[in-house]
């Protein structure tokens, strides 16, 4: 599942060729993705100018002239792709090879930019849907979403509040959207390796008994922050379907130190552990039970 940094690179991508552009045709060539296309989906999107391509958490969302918002989400294999005068972009170096099925063109949208932006799902569990700018508080799919981990509210504090007296693990909290949107099970492994905290510790340690913030969540706070902007500056990490929209795979991957690392050498300095992998709640988890406690 793509997370917020690659969420963010494909926004990056798609902003020259849709923000301030008009929609002058848009194509759903079959009846449903994860979910069924609402009955006006294409009425509501043709002849719509988009002015502004946000993210929130995981989900992409363009702004219309028509107050609507245009909420698109990835999935396990979606990836947009941009063809400007009916080219695609070059690939780079660290392409291989997207789905070349056409039959997995499910979306696609004629930009005034002259670009066209295509969705391509081989695998269906992307979504789309059109929802009133007036109503999108109350929207199921971001309703009780936590705050954006790079956003200015996000802190120490913050985040010991969302914690306190929680008995679930760490890692498990993290991953929990309302504590925080948008990280998974990548960066949240990275996050903790990094500010050395173990992933079974419990949630309610990054609180003291009062609610304040512990040393704790404040090195995990700066870690999560540096994580995932050095993700982000990188392209996010192309495991397995990841694309820009140029076809240019994300190279965050060649920067991990620890996720996927089984068996390596720690790389802290002076720890001398070897990193380990368990399953918890249903995922990988690397770390070095040695330095991360």
């Amino acid at each position: 599942m793509p997370e917020l940094p690659e969420v963010e690179t494909v926004r990056r991508g798609l902003q020259p060729a849709m923000e301030g552009a008009k929609i002058l045709k848009a194509e759903a060539r079959r009846k449903d993705l994860r979910f069924p296309f609402q009955k006006d989906f294409i009425a509501r999107l043709e002849g719509q100018t988009v002015t502004g391509l946000g993210r929130r958490a995981k989900y992409l969302m363009a702004d219309l002239t028509s107050g609507d918002v245009l909420l698109m989400h990835l999935g396990m294999s979606g990836s947009f792709r941009v063809l400007d005068g009916g080219a695609n972009n070059a690939p780079g170096q660290f392409h291989h090879p997207r789905s070349e099925d056409r039959a997995h063109d499910h979306v696609v949208f004629h930009m005034s930019s002259g670009r066209s932006v295509v969705f391509n799902d081989p695998r269906r569990f992307g979504y789309m849907k059109i929802i009133a700018r007036n109503v999108l508080e109350d929207e199921p799919l971001l309703k009780g979403l936590g705050p954006e981990p790079l956003g200015n509210e996000f802190d120490a504090a913050m985040l010991a509040r969302s914690c306190f007296n929680k008995k679930t693990s760490l890692k498990a909290a993290l991953l929990d959207q309302r504590v925080v949107a948008g990280l998974g099970n990548i960066y949240v492994c990275e996050a903790l390796y990094r500010s050395h905290l173990s992933p079974r510790r419990l949630a309610a340690t990054l609180a003291t008994k009062t609610g304040e913030p512990t040393d704790h969540a404040g090195r995990l706070v700066n870690a999560i922050h540096t994580v995932l902007n050095q993700a982000i500056k990188a392209g996010g990490s192309s495991i397995n379907d990841h694309r820009l929209t140029s076809g240019e795979l994300g190279y965050f991957q060649h920067s991990f130190q620890v996720y996927d690392r089984e068996g390596e050498k720690c790389q802290t300095k002076g720890c001398g552990g070897v990193v380990r992998r368990f399953v918890q709640n249903g995922r990988s988890t690397f770390w070095c039970p040695k330095c991360q406690k």
